[in-house]
């Protein structure tokens, strides 16, 4: 297979692009894990099943692949302040690591009924916390943050002045932006600009999970573990970046600027993003309550026949999940089954 052939759409460019890795024969790939706070559901299975294809296909090319994906534990903040791994310990009544061990565990068997390969590396947010502590430190150094009664703040119009292109990822205009990172919106006057976002969070008392830093003890803001561990395991610059078509803004965004601001050089060379898994036209989601767990349409379809339904729409494509699709999909692997049976009879 000739590895030149390869072009991939590039959410940097808004175009499709010649693909050329940093090292020739080698590829470093970074892909935004689950929170595991709950079971996963529908939609985050899209891509991750996604990214296996292309994991598979670039393999299928003769790469050898890094594959990282993280595992969020900690910092991953609802719109009223409170960690999601501290509210699925509260309905639990479980510790918050049991509550990650739980759900982490789930994660994987969901991954393995999609026949999903396992990461090359797959770190956890709170197995890196003194990472994260030093790439705060640095940011900080270069002038591009500011803390703010124990919490560390980054500085988006600092960015811009010093002639960085915010919003080049999502094509968001500063002057327009509201507040839409997931910070703890209680301390949102501590704020110089709406569209700054935490770097450090000061932990208020009943927040459990917490540590130790040089401006107060707190946690990691959550976007910021995907800088630090993509950082640690795959470089400064590496080739691909991926996630859901949901995570270029705020997330993918503000990692590009701080990951920028850290290492002084571009930071990702192709940014790949899946479309939407759609329910009655919206967006799938936990937080619009339109989802459904794995487990749940598991009880009806075998985990292949899903994972063909996915493949069914091209990946940057939504993909509106209806009853009447899914039996299609099952019907259509069903008599792929057929054809082998009599073809090795």
């Amino acid at each position: 297979m000739d590895m030149k052939s390869l072009v991939l759409f590039n959410s940097l460019s808004g175009e499709k692009e010649s693909f050329k890795p940093l090292i020739e024969g080698r590829i470093g790939l970074y892909v935004c894990g689950p929170t595991v706070y709950n079971d996963v559901h529908l939609g985050n299975c899209r891509t991750f099943v996604s990214f296996d294809t292309i994991f598979r296909y670039l393999i299928h090319l003769g790469y050898k692949v890094r594959y990282v994906r993280n595992i969020t534990d900690v910092g991953h903040l609802l719109d009223d302040g409170e960690d999601r791994m501290m509210k699925g310990a509260r309905l639990e009544q479980l510790q918050p690591m049991e509550i990650a061990q739980k759900y982490s565990n789930g994660f994987h068997q969901m991954m393995q009924v999609f026949n999903t390969l396992p990461p090359s590396i797959e770190p956890r947010a709170t197995g890196h916390i003194i990472e994260q502590i030093e790439m705060v430190e640095a940011i900080l150094e270069r002038g591009f943050a500011y803390e703010r009664n124990g919490s560390v703040y980054f500085d988006t119009i600092k960015f811009v002045e010093a002639k960085n292109p915010y919003g080049q990822l999502s094509g968001r205009i500063i002057e327009d932006l509201l507040s839409e990172s997931r910070d703890n919106l209680k301390n949102q006057d501590e704020k110089k600009h709406p569209s700054d976002f935490a770097l450090w969070i000061k932990a208020s008392d009943e927040h459990i999970m917490r540590w130790n830093s040089p401006w107060s003890v707190g946690f990691p803001g959550w976007l910021l573990e995907c800088s630090a561990l993509s950082t640690k395991y795959l470089g400064e610059h590496f080739d691909i970046h991926g996630g859901g078509l949901d995570l270029i803004f705020p997330h993918h965004e503000n990692e590009l600027a701080q990951s920028t601001c850290y290492h002084g050089k571009p930071f990702v060379n192709y940014w790949l993003h899946n479309g939407y898994l759609v329910v009655n036209g919206e967006k799938m989601s936990k937080s619009l309550g339109n989802f459904f767990t794995v487990r749940q349409i598991l009880e009806k379809y075998p985990g292949e026949a899903i994972r063909y339904a996915f493949l069914n729409t091209h990946y940057r494509q939504p993909l509106d999940w209806t009853d009447k699709g899914i039996q299609s999909a099952k019907q259509s692997l069903d008599r792929l089954y057929k054809l082998l049976e009599i073809r090795l009879s």
